[in-house]
Order: structure tokens, then sequence, then C-alpha cells
């Protein structure tokens, strides 16, 4: 008899219905640059072409966006994944002399800024 079987008091075989899981979808992190007076715009092009895989004229668009505006997306990412790129940022930056910062915060926060 199976482990989903069991004997039923009259002599039958009851099966035990299995409970179905969803698996949920990670909860999903953007990764934030921000805006400084000092990191050259090149670098942070650079920096978005091989840290977060953008073409060049994404990443131009990410860079101006971060210089216009203070801030900007570089990703949306897992937490793991989106802590590993903020590392990235951060080493990158201080091996260049940069004072570039990056943060993460979760994407589905109704309060977070842009």
């Amino acid at each position: 008899m199976s482990s989903r079987e069991k004997e039923s008091p009259k002599g039958g075989v009851v099966l035990q219905s299995r409970t179905q899981r969803k698996t949920q979808k990670p909860r999903m992190y953007r990764v934030l640059l921000h805006n400084d007076d000092y990191t050259p715009m090149d670098f942070v092009v650079r920096l978005l072409q091989t840290v977060f895989r953008k073409t060049e004229s994404d990443a131009t668009a990410i860079m101006l966006h971060v210089h216009n505006h203070g801030v900007g997306v570089a990703g949306v990412y897992t937490h793991e994944i989106a802590e590993t790129k903020v590392a990235q940022v951060h080493m990158l930056a201080r091996q260049n002399d940069c004072p570039l910062v990056a943060s993460m915060e979760p994407e589905d926060d109704p309060d977070a800024e842009r």
C-alpha cells in the first residue's frame, strides 16, 4: 500500500488528496545608483555596461537620469543578486577612487523614491 493510501474501516481503500503548493516568485529588488559630484560620467557608463550588462545607449540613458534626478535604477534582481551588484559597484568605485554609492530597495515598496 502506498503512502497516499489508507484502509477504510469497511475494508476498502481511501486515497488521500495531495495538497498542491504554489511556488511564489521571489521578491525583487531595485539596485539604485546615487549621483555625486566627483564620479566621472564615463566611469558610470562603463560600470553599467560591465556590472549590469547594459548597452552603451542604455547605460548612457541611465547615467544621465542619475545625473539629472539624483538617483536611478540600474537593474532589478532577486535579493542575493542585488546585494552582489551593490557590492561590485562599491568595490569598483573604491578601486577607481570614486565615491559612487549604490543601494537596493524592494521593488514593490510604494513609498520608495526613484
